[in-house]
Parts: C-alpha cells; sequence; structure tokens
C-alpha cells in the first residue's frame, strides 16, 4: 500500500509543470536589473529608476551597535524616503571609480529571492518579490563595509 502511494506521489510530481528554461533566464535577467536599477539609480540620483525597483511599502533596516553600551537599535528607511534620498543627489557625491555595484541572485523560489548587493560603502540583502508581474524589492537589510585605518 504504501509503495503505490510513492508510485502515485512520484507519478504527480512528474506531471507538475516546471518553469521552461526560457523563463528562469527571463525572470533572473529581471530580478537583476531590478537591482541594478536600484544601486545605478542610487548613484546617478535618478529617483525615477529607484522607484521602478521598489514595491511601495519597502522598508530598508539597518542593525546599529553603540559601542559604549553595546545596545542595538534598528535604523529603518521606506521607499519614499529611499526615492527623495535618491532624488536629492546623495549617491552622486561617491565617485565613479568607487561605485561597485556587484550583484548576486543568492536563492530563487517562485516568486520569492534573495539578493546580495555590494556596493561603495556597504552591503545590501535584497528579498526581492514578483509584484503584479515584476520583479520589485520588498526589504533590504544592509550594513556598512568596515572603514580603512
Amino acid at each position: 500500500m504504501q509503495s503505490s502511494f510513492l508510485l502515485t506521489v512520484v507519478a504527480v510530481l512528474g506531471l507538475l509543470p516546471r518553469a521552461l528554461p526560457g523563463q528562469a533566464a527571463a525572470d533572473s535577467a529581471a530580478i537583476r536589473q531590478a537591482a541594478l536599477d536600484y544601486i545605478e539609480g542610487y548613484y546617478e540620483g535618478n529617483g525615477e529608476r529607484m522607484e521602478r525597483a521598489l514595491h511601495p511599502e519597502l522598508a530598508k533596516r539597518i542593525v546599529r551597535t553603540n559601542p559604549e553600551s553595546g545596545r542595538s537599535s534598528l535604523g529603518q528607511m521606506s521607499a519614499m524616503t529611499l526615492v527623495q534620498g535618491t532624488r536629492a543627489g546623495g549617491g552622486r557625491e561617491i565617485p565613479k571609480d568607487r561605485q561597485q555595484k556587484d550583484v548576486t541572485i543568492l536563492d530563487i523560489y517562485r516568486g520569492a529571492v534573495s539578493v546580495k548587493v555590494i556596493a561603495a560603502d556597504w552591503i545590501d540583502y535584497l528579498h526581492v518579490a514578483k509584484w503584479n508581474g515584476r520583479w520589485v524589492i520588498v526589504n533590504v537589510l544592509w550594513e556598512l563595509k568596515p572603514q580603512p585605518q
């Protein structure tokens, strides 16, 4: 009985639709483009690119720890804050030769993706989701790189 159940499960799983190779490649390209719109948009001061990359309810967070007390606090930015900061041109202050933008897709599962972006002075971990047919960033957890002594 158990073996017939197992055979049924295997047969059904074999019939489930799988992602077409072309679709997986198209999704990977769109995910990478969302990450590039985010980081390059910041460097360019291009609010439209930044806004295109973000879900309107994005949360960007960083954990900061006070070296004296050892207590941590959570810094947070919304999509609107990030878009307005980008339009104000903060990223344009970073010289072109320092504008690192290494994008690595860490994992994809259906409509949920984890992406790592290594930038000039920080590293971003992005959660990207397929939202109304588009890949958009819904969460960012980031850390500053250590400053050279």
